[in-house]
Formats: structure tokens, sequence, C-alpha cells
């Protein structure tokens, strides 16, 4: 306790905010992208447009899904990650993992080629925003803990709001691709703040439950697949007996144990 009380009063208030910034972009980054690619979809889908990925409505779907699945397993995992191996080194590798995963996003020519890469996009964002959380509270005295979550809570609910309407700008006034494009400077900006003025906290190893990892993993992930296809009638390997598939429930009654 006294060691954190120390590096906190070492900060002064020019490093405090260039920190605040780097975390804050990375934040926001990565909640924007729950809603940009809503409005970006018709045109990924539609076959007559320059650039877009030939698949229909229902197959478009797992553009958002894959996304949000990836992050909501991957986010009990990243306090744990910055427990080992540290958090200043986890801040760093979601950063870059997820800009290049936007890249990917903005090349792929087919619909798989974009699932994976917002996957994995999902997989390194998910440590982002609970990790400036951590990282706002840490550089911050006690006096000022709730100004820093009210910048804190203001970043994260931003990127979700004006997420639709910045997508539909870039996608009527450029392309669909820059939908994803547009977290590539951020992530850059992102990622030389949080290497040059965020220090490393205390590293404090800990167990992880990784059989409750694994069934809540497995049981999100099969939920949602059943989900999805109950409803999508063109997904290929949605057919009628993976719809109401009973298994998928039967994993997902496993998770509070």
């Amino acid at each position: 306790m006294s060691s954190a009380a120390s590096q906190t009063a070492e900060i002064d208030g020019r490093r405090r905010a260039l920190i605040t910034v780097s975390v804050m972009l990375a934040s926001i980054m990565s909640s924007l992208d729950t809603t940009i690619a809503n409005v970006a979809l018709p045109r990924i889908q539609g076959p007559r447009i320059q650039g877009s990925v030939s698949a229909t409505q229902d197959q478009m779907a797992w553009v958002l899904t894959s996304y949000i699945v990836a992050a909501a397993i991957m986010t009990p995992l990243s306090g744990w990650l910055a427990g080992q191996i540290g958090r200043k080194r986890v801040f760093l590798y979601s950063v870059v993992g997820f800009t290049v995963a936007s890249m990917l996003c903005g090349v792929a020519q087919s619909l798989p080629q974009i699932v994976l890469a917002r996957l994995v996009q999902g997989l390194c964002g998910a440590a982002l925003v609970p990790l400036s959380q951590a990282v706002l509270l840490d550089i911050n005295p006690p006096a000022r803990h709730a100004r820093a979550m009210a910048v804190w809570v203001m970043g994260v609910t931003l990127g979700p709001i004006i997420g639709p309407a910045l997508g539909g700008w870039l996608t009527e006034n450029y392309n669909w691709r820059w939908v994803f494009y547009i977290n590539v400077p951020f992530g850059i900006l992102a990622f030389l703040g949080i290497l040059s003025f965020l220090a490393e906290a205390t590293i404090r190893k800990s167990r992880f439950d990784f059989f409750g990892f694994t069934a809540l993993s497995v049981g999100v992930a099969a939920f949602q697949i059943m989900l999805e296809c109950s409803f999508s009638s063109s997904v290929p390997f949605c057919s009628r007996r993976w719809r109401y598939c009973p298994h998928c429930c039967r994993i997902c009654s496993i998770i509070p144990s």
C-alpha cells in the first residue's frame, strides 16, 4: 500500500495527464468498436459495391457477434495476465494486437477473414477497458479517484454513443474499410504514450481457475451460437439440430459451479 502511494506521489501533473490521455485513447478505441461497425454492415455485405464482401445479412451478423463474444470471454483473464507478466506489458500487447487486427479487418476480402480478424480484435481489446480503470486509480491519489472515475466513465460511454454516427460518416464519405482503419492512428498514439509514460505496476502472481474460465468460454460461445442459429437459415453450420441444441444449455448450466 505504501509503495503504491509513493508511486502516486512521484507522478507529476503533466505525466498524469499524458498517461490519462493514452489509456483513455485505448479504452475509447475498444468501446467504439462495439457499435461503429453496425451501420457499415450493409456496405460490407452489398455485392454491387466495390470492395464489399459478398455475404447474406444473417452471415454478416457474425462480424458483430465475434467481437462481442471474444471480448466477453477474454475480459476475466485480463486481470490475471496483468498479475503474471505486468500491467504495462498486457496493455502494450493488447493495443498492438487490437491495432493490427483493425488493419486486418480493413484489408479483409472475405467473410471468414473479417470474422477472424474481429475475433482477434475482441480478444486483444478486452483488457483495455478494465486495465485503463486500474491505471487511473493507481496514478491518482484517493482524493482524486472520483474525478478519475468520472473521466473513465465518460470515455467508456462516449465510444458506443458516437460509434454509429462516426461509422456512418466514414462509410458514406470514404469507405466501409475506414471504419476499421480509424483505429490505427489512435492505436499508435496510445501505444507510444503508454510505452513512454506509464510505469510498470507491481507483479502479483496468483492462481487462476482455468476450469471455470474454460466452462465460461465454451458456455458463452455455445449459447451465442445457439441464439444466432435459432434465427438464421443461411449460415452453413446452422442446421436444424443446432438451432435448439440442448447440449448448449447444459454447457452453460455448469458455469455457476
